[in-house]
């Protein structure tokens, strides 16, 4: 902590889903004297002790060292979902962005570093019991996005090795929504072709039971708030963060009085397929591959080590999210701009 004036934060991909959220907890936070919120376009939007400025970390020199210069600590939100048909682009801001950032965060001797990793590094695991921080980071090596978050979290492992004075913290939370998310989520994921029905789950006549299909879900709040305890603390290593319960087909029909219908995989995958080759889904046949065998994970050590609580249910973020979408539901930055189904 900067001596007498509280922390300087410099966040990362902070007009985003994550980053909007950590901004705003952070400028309202007593211990943190300021906060610069990177991105690649300036936002209309001024929380409160918060600067911006425009970086672009496919930039082989995005000037990162003095933007770290000075800083108590840097937050690592920066990541692009797409273009899926394009494995090479994404590599180029996850991959060797982040590799920028690691590389920044040394040469401006910045001592604290929060990575954002995802239960999406993890390998394939368990549905019917919860991992710990020690299972294996290798994700689904065919998912572009679990690849790239695996890779890096070897990148660390020798980040941590070369530069032990610096305190690595990593997140790996379940899948983040909040009602503010919803355009753009939709966008990531179901593109501008998603019908209004799977909005609004009550119309459906029955919700599709896919066998493997059992994940968890977080209030992107609830995650900031992780992070900002991070902050706040001593800690290292990883945590797990996810809400209970986890949501399977059982839990969604209870929720929506709607009755489960067994559906087979290979069929479901062939029809997420075909859409994604015809460009009409963003989201890959790969990554639905990778959903099936993710692991649920115990989140122990982030309510001892953090004191961290959801203040979310998993049902309560779902319900928010499908709202957010009817109501084609925002945000002041260029990402997370609103937009209705249709």
């Amino acid at each position: 902590m900067s001596s007498g004036t509280g922390m300087r934060v410099v966040v990362t991909g902070a007009t985003g889903n994550v980053g909007t959220s950590v901004v705003r907890l952070l400028s309202e936070d007593p211990e943190v004297a300021s906060v610069l919120g990177l991105a690649r376009r300036i936002p209309d939007w001024s929380p409160p002790k918060t600067d911006w400025a425009a970086v672009d970390l496919t930039s082989e020199r995005p000037g990162l060292v003095e933007r770290f210069t000075d800083a108590d600590a840097v937050v690592h939100l920066a990541w692009a979902f797409q273009p899926t048909h394009d494995p090479a682009a994404t590599w180029r801001t996850n991959v060797l962005g982040s590799m920028r950032v690691f590389e920044a965060v040394a040469a401006a001797g910045v001592p604290v570093l929060v990575h954002a990793s995802s239960v999406g590094a993890y390998s394939p695991g368990p549905k019917d019991g919860a991992v710990d921080e020690s299972w294996p980071t290798h994700g689904w090596p065919d998912a572009a996005y679990c690849r790239e978050k695996a890779y890096l979290e070897r990148a660390l492992d020798t980040f941590e090795r070369d530069h032990p004075g610096t305190r690595v913290v990593r997140m790996r939370p379940a899948f983040l929504f909040r009602r503010e998310s919803a355009s753009e989520q939709r966008r990531i994921f179901g593109g501008r072709f998603l019908p209004g029905p799977p909005a609004r789950p009550e119309l459906l006549p029955f919700l599709p039971d896919i066998p493997g299909l059992r994940v968890q879900a977080l209030h992107t709040d609830d995650a900031a708030n992780a992070y900002r305890l991070a902050l706040r603390s001593d800690v290292r290593g990883p945590f797990n963060l996810a809400a209970e319960p986890p949501i399977d087909a059982r839990l969604l029909g209870e929720m929506f009085d709607a009755r489960p219908v067994r559906l087979p995989r290979t069929a479901v995958r062939s029809a997420i397929a075909a859409a994604w080759g015809l460009h009409l889904l963003p989201a890959s046949p790969h990554l639905f591959d990778a959903v099936l065998r993710l692991p649920l994970m115990d989140c122990t050590r982030a309510r001892v080590e953090l004191g961290w609580r959801p203040e979310h249910t998993a049902p309560e973020v779902l319900e928010e999210f499908l709202l957010g979408i009817r109501q084609g539901a925002g945000a002041r930055t260029e990402p997370m701009r609103g937009r209705k189904v249709g």
